[in-house]
């Protein structure tokens, strides 16, 4: 025999091992030959003929080296080889010149090119070849076959298919596939003509060394068999009954009707893998999950379906992690998509996309989920169809299902089932058979794929937001003496998570720290160092530092974290009281100031400094005075830079947007982000952050300097009481009097040389501070009911809306805050 063909068998309950999972549907020619000791060819079947061009007469005896594909540089498409060169291509094992040599031990299958005669297109060869021993001269038996047959461009064998790529010849145990029994019994079939005890050896040792098989994919692994759904001898006889009929007739037999099932053989293997080929460049054009839902259900319809419902898991519909367990009788699917062919609105009403329901242990689909295998209904008996439609309440979908023809295959990735396609052919069409199941599992296992990428890109997105907005500040709008607005835009890019960061931070003096940031890179380090160097400046800004040496400080401390990482940052301090800014700047692009009298903006000149981590760079603030109701605006260079454009555009159009009046902060915010990010080129993420100077005026501030006296305690309840009548407070007087006499008790007590400082600042809030010339911060005890300290701050933390302390460069400031009455 001359040719392998392939038998569906039906699926059994747990059949297949995930490598390979279906029994097979396409057959092709095989050539077979067998190698003898000497390495002389001593069988040369008729598709060898066909195959390498030798007649029979002319092959045997002949050394096999001389008429097999054997290693060799591959020839350049410019190249004419002579008549008989091959040429080893992509080979799976050792070659095949060491095979014939007899130097091989175990099977080896590889791809091979060759030119049968100069000027012709090379003929791609698989090949198959097992070592045999025993009694007998038989040393090396090879299967071949003519690839080319199966690229869905067959008319143009020179052309390379993208289908043909995933086509390779491999080895499978026959017990993988359903029908096992039925493969081996068939195999003898594809050997050559030989005594019953010699062929009953070559059966065993190919069973026992491997199932030749064709490898479509990693997912789909067909045997190669010899029958597909007609009986060989049945074929013979009617190969045979069509020739005599022709020499009666006295007509030479046709070569079509000699060749008529061969090109049968390819055509249903070349149709599926058009189909297989031409749904997957249809599917996977995005990453968004909805849409590759869509993709998929269009794609099977009408050429291979006439109704396509798609069936996912509710964790993978929610984008959320889910047990890899096998699915149950309580495990949810929502119906996310249904195409199909009848008239419009015929399903919508009795099975609407978005529902989600279970699906009883008796129906053909929790059988499909919980097997991981494509389960065929030839057709849907009235039975079937009241046990399937029980499962809808109020609906009976019988008319829609019942007759038609059904395939349910698994969505699956990485052994893991996300959901199902319920395929409906209508009751004319044809009914879906072994082929089609297999057909249809491919093609699920392309689409689990697909979808399992969109959905964990989409998992790792919101991953990554959630990471991103979990490092970045919720920002309160007002602070002492300003008011803060803020946006944050993440990267186009895939890895959205950067390193732009901005922050704010209460400082003493009623003064606050404004923070934007830009760790190079991106992803989750990035990311990472971003955490670490904002922490670090929210640390040390607490610590009260000026701003030049806790940039020193930052590049200090990214030399010790690593080299691996730059970042630029802008740190300024706002003192609403002095009306100025102190900023210092190291590597970052400047901010942009408006001024409120004009409604000008300029882009403040700062020195540049250079970028955190690059180490041994002085850094240098400047002091700028503002006015009240100028805006700062500070941002990444993602906001500004284009790739392609020069950054100097971007800062011109940012300090023009910035200019432009606004309502609100959040409008002013909206009207920069518009101006900058309409042309479509910004990849990078972008953080912004607009403060907008209101300043304090100095009929809202009181300060006292009090000496070190424990009588100046009675003096400082009685000035704070006397302010706050003033300044219609009246109801903060008695806590704002008690607290203050703990803290300046504590102060006048701890402090060593320099007076103490009290000041009293309206805003938003009252803030009161006590300042003294003692760097121990004082801490929150417990205490016991015969302790004598450790009461006051007690008393501060039960009665303040908000206290702490922090170290200054004379000492330390203690302050809380009191909520305003309404008015």
């Amino acid at each position: 025999m001359d040719r392998g063909t392939e038998r569906d068998a039906p699926p059994s309950p747990g059949a297949g091992n995930g490598t390979a999972e279906h029994a097979a549907a396409g057959r092709i020619p095989l050539a077979v030959v067998v190698v003898d000791r000497d390495g002389l060819v001593s069988h040369w079947s008729t598709g060898a003929r066909r195959l390498f061009g030798a007649a029979k007469e002319e092959a045997i005896g002949r050394s096999a080296l001389d008429l097999l594909p054997v290693s060799g540089a591959l020839p350049e498409e410019d190249e004419v080889a002579p008549h008989g060169q091959y040429a080893s291509f992509d080979g799976l094992g050792p070659d095949l010149e060491s095979s014939l040599d007899g130097r091989l031990s175990y099977p080896a299958a590889g791809r091979a090119r060759l030119t049968v005669e100069a000027g012709e297109d090379r003929v791609d060869v698989l090949w198959w070849a097992y070592p045999l021993i025993g009694p007998g001269r038989e040393r090396l038996l090879v299967l071949a076959a003519d690839a080319g047959g199966l690229r869905p461009d067959s008319a143009g064998r020179g052309a390379e298919g993208a289908a043909f790529e995933r086509i390779a010849p491999g080895f499978a145990l026959h017990t993988d596939f359903p029908g096992a029994d039925e493969l081996a019994r068939r195999l003898p079939e594809i050997l050559p003509s030989m005594s019953v005890g010699e062929g009953a050896r070559i059966v065993a040792q190919i069973l026992e060394l491997g199932y030749p098989v064709l490898e479509f994919s990693q997912n789909d692994r067909v045997p190669v068999t010899p029958d597909w759904g007609v009986p060989r001898r049945a074929e013979r006889e009617a190969r045979r009954e069509r020739a005599a009929r022709a020499m009666a007739e006295g007509r030479p037999v046709p070569q079509d009707v000699l060749d008529e099932a061969e090109d049968l053989e390819y055509t249903a293997v070349r149709e599926r893998l058009e189909f297989l080929n031409e749904v997957s460049g249809r599917i996977g054009t995005s990453l968004d999950l909805a849409k590759t839902i869509v993709e998929v259900s269009k794609a099977v319809v009408p050429r291979f379906t006439d109704v396509a419902g798609t069936y996912l898991r509710e964790q993978v519909v929610a984008g959320e992690e889910f047990s890899e367990g096998v699915p149950d009788t309580t495990t949810m699917w929502h119906r996310v998509a249904l195409e199909h062919t009848d008239e419009p609105g015929r399903w919508d009403d009795v099975v609407p996309v978005g529902e989600a329901m279970p699906f009883p242990a008796h129906t053909p689909f929790f059988q499909c989920m919980t097997s991981g295998e494509p389960v065929l209904v030839p057709r849907i008996s009235e039975p079937m169809g009241h046990a399937i439609a029980s499962q809808f309440e109020k609906r009976d979908i019988r008319p829609l299902i019942t007759g038609r023809s059904m395939l349910v295959v698994p969505l699956k990735a990485r052994n893991v089932v996300l959901g199902f396609m319920i395929l409906l052919r209508h009751p004319e069409r044809v009914e879906f058979n072994d082929m089609d199941r297999v057909t249809g599992a491919e093609l699920a296992a392309r689409a689990g794929l697909v979808l399992d990428n969109a959905r964990m890109y989409t998992y790792q997105e919101s991953v990554a937001e959630t990471l991103q907005d979990s490092m970045l500040p919720h920002i309160p709008p007002r602070m002492a003496g300003c008011d803060i607005a803020t946006r944050y835009l993440p990267g186009t890019l895939l890895g959205r998570v950067g390193g732009d960061w901005f922050d704010s931070v209460k400082l003493p003096g009623a003064r606050t720290a404004l923070v934007v940031g830009d760790v190079m890179g991106h992803g989750l380090n990035s990311a990472a160092m971003m955490g670490q160097l904002r922490t670090a400046v929210q640390t040390m800004a607490a610590l009260d530092l000026p701003p030049a040496q806790l940039l020193r400080n930052l590049d200090d401390l990214a030399q010790r974290l690593g080299d691996t990482y730059l970042a630029t940052c802008l740190y300024a301090v706002y003192d609403p009281i002095a009306s100025e800014l102190h900023l210092a700047n190291a590597g970052h692009i400047p901010p942009v100031l408006v001024r409120a009298r004009d409604g000008g903006s300029e882009l403040l000149d700062l020195p540049t400094g250079a970028p955190i981590g690059v180490g041994g760079v002085p850094f240098e603030a400047v002091r700028v005075p503002v006015e009240p109701g100028d805006r700062l605006v500070m941002c990444t260079d993602g906001l500004v830079e284009v790739r392609g454009e020069d950054i100097g555009v971007g800062l011109a159009t940012l300090c023009e947007s910035a200019a432009h009046p606004a309502a609100s902060m959040d409008d002013a915010c909206d009207t920069i982000i518009r101006a900058l990010n309409t042309c479509g080129g910004r990849k990078d993420d972008v953080a912004l952050l607009m403060t907008r100077l209101n300043g304090i005026e100095p009929d809202d501030v009181a300060e006292w300097r009090l000496p070190l006296d424990p009588a100046q305690v009675g003096r400082a309840r009685a000035v704070v009481r006397e302010q706050l009548h003033d300044w219609g407070l009246a109801r903060l007087a008695d806590p704002a009097e008690l607290m203050v006499s703990e803290l300046v008790t504590n102060a006048v007590r701890h402090s060593h040389s320099r007076p103490v400082d009290l000041r009293l600042v309206r805003g938003d809030t009252l803030l009161c501070e006590v300042d003294d010339d003692d760097h121990d911060l004082p801490t929150l005890l417990n205490t016991g009911p015969v302790d004598e300290a450790g009461r006051g701050l007690r008393v501060v933390s039960t009665l303040a809306r908000e206290w702490g302390t922090s170290r200054t460069k004379a000492g330390k400031t203690v302050w809380f805050e009191l909520t305003l009455p309404r008015r």
